[in-house]
């Protein structure tokens, strides 16, 4: 139930035919099955989901799967709810129907049709990345239409096509860029350097939208190979780390430039080899401006990011002369969440077993406090090892008198090396 909802039992009651009989809770969408039984659409679409062929209230069986919106009923919920914003209800939002499969087979026809009008077929493309970005749900009813086929041999049918022709494999992209694709898949683009040096060629488009969409899909293809050699041909390409690096530079607010540009650059750099392009590029710069930006999931991986770069002389280097790179990490330890702090502290670790500056920056910085901190949190044991190496590393670098003037470790059970 929705967290505005929890109080409702001390000021309100809510009607008993407004609550769904599987969750109990106010319906949001509710549906009708063919037994006459309503039921929120969520609640009745995990059931089937777990293989029940029943109607969960009458264990009639359910002849038909179709799920009937009832406009009736949602209606009355919402003037219900609007009636008693007193006791903190909320109004449920008017849900968006589920994308009809014929269709997104009709529309998937249409683009993919090579003698229809070309207007039609983006007009097409563009319906379809509507009804994907709508829902999980209507991206599951479009990738069982055999979409994810199609999209490909639309996006790459002509990769030095001319401009007008271009729009067509810009809209292709943009909808493959919300799927995960298949391993034969990623394949069928990695294994071809035509189709990846027209993806990196994407990378620095007019459009941010069209750069981004081809940052998602080389980062979809390279996580979804597990073959290490195609991996490093695509982290190799003339350009790619300088097309990541300026998504992440762009300077107008947009999230999703961010969150893609992280992800893709993360996946570019498990490549060991060519983490040094990452460097020349600019991505030790780009990561520690952007480090305040990232939402928690995309600081993980910043921060993951960083400790692989840390882990090449060239990034050490870079990290080390950036004058906030240290502070910055310091202060991250035990802010964000478990992981972050593990890759904050190995960077830590590999920046200050490189340089006595990196060192002397983290002691101004308060990373003593921070690090007995980790050492007794309940944080990875993996996180908790750096930090005892780090302590150990650093035992040279404390102020004489940085822990007899602390009351905060009077009890610790650390020991100082």
């Amino acid at each position: 139930m929705p967290a505005s909802l929890e109080p409702l039992d001390i000021g309100v009651q809510i009607p008993y035919y407004f609550r769904c009989p599987i969750s109990l809770e106010l319906m949001r969408d509710p549906v009708t099955v063919c037994t006459g039984q309503t039921y929120d659409r969520s609640s009745i679409e995990s059931w089937v989901a777990t293989g029940n062929t029943t109607c969960p209230v009458t264990r009639a069986p359910l002849t038909d799967f179709t799920l009937i919106p009832n406009h009736t009923l949602r209606r009355l919920i919402q003037d219900w709810c609007v009636a008693n914003r007193s006791f903190g209800v909320e109004r449920i939002p008017t849900p968006k129907q589920p994308a009809d499969p014929v269709l997104v087979r009709s529309l998937l026809n249409r683009a993919s049709s090579g003698s229809g009008p070309y207007g039609l077929r983006v007009s097409a493309l563009r319906r379809l990345r509507g009804l994907a970005r709508d829902s999980d749900k209507n991206r599951s009813v479009i990738a069982a239409s055999n979409a994810r086929e199609i999209l490909l041999s639309i996006a790459f049918a002509d990769v030095v096509g001319s401009e007008s022709s271009a729009e067509l494999s810009h809209e292709a992209l943009a909808v493959l860029s919300m799927f995960t694709l298949s391993e034969p898949e990623c394949m069928y683009v990695a294994c071809d350097s035509d189709r990846v040096g027209y993806m990196v060629n994407l990378l620095f488009h007019s459009s941010i939208d069209v750069r981004v969409n081809s940052a998602a899909v080389i980062e979809i293809v390279v996580a979804g190979i597990r073959s290490p050699e195609l991996r490093a041909q695509i982290s190799s390409a003339e350009g790619v780390f300088d097309g990541v690096v300026g998504i992440l530079n762009y300077p107008f607010a947009y999230p999703r430039a961010l969150k893609i540009g992280i992800k893709t650059l993360f996946a570019l750099c498990l490549v060991k080899q060519h983490r040094h392009k990452a460097v020349a590029a600019g991505a030790v710069e780009a990561l520690i401006d952007r480090l305040a930006e990232f939402e928690k999931c995309d600081s993980e991986r910043a921060l993951a990011t960083v400790e692989l770069l840390c882990r090449i002389p060239s990034g050490c280097a870079a990290f080390e002369s950036h004058a906030l790179t240290v502070p910055l990490l310091v202060k991250i330890i035990l802010k964000i969440s478990d992981r972050a702090t593990e890759y904050a502290a190995g960077a830590l670790l590999s920046l200050c077993s490189t340089s006595e500056r990196a060192q002397r920056d983290a002691v101004a910085a308060g990373v003593l406090t921070q690090l007995l901190l980790l050492v007794q949190s309940g944080c990875t044991e993996r996180a908790k090892r750096k930090a005892q190496m780090l302590l150990k590393l650093l035992r040279d670098s404390w102020p004489h008198d940085s822990f007899t003037k602390s009351d905060d470790f009077a009890g610790t059970d650390v020991v100082l090396f």
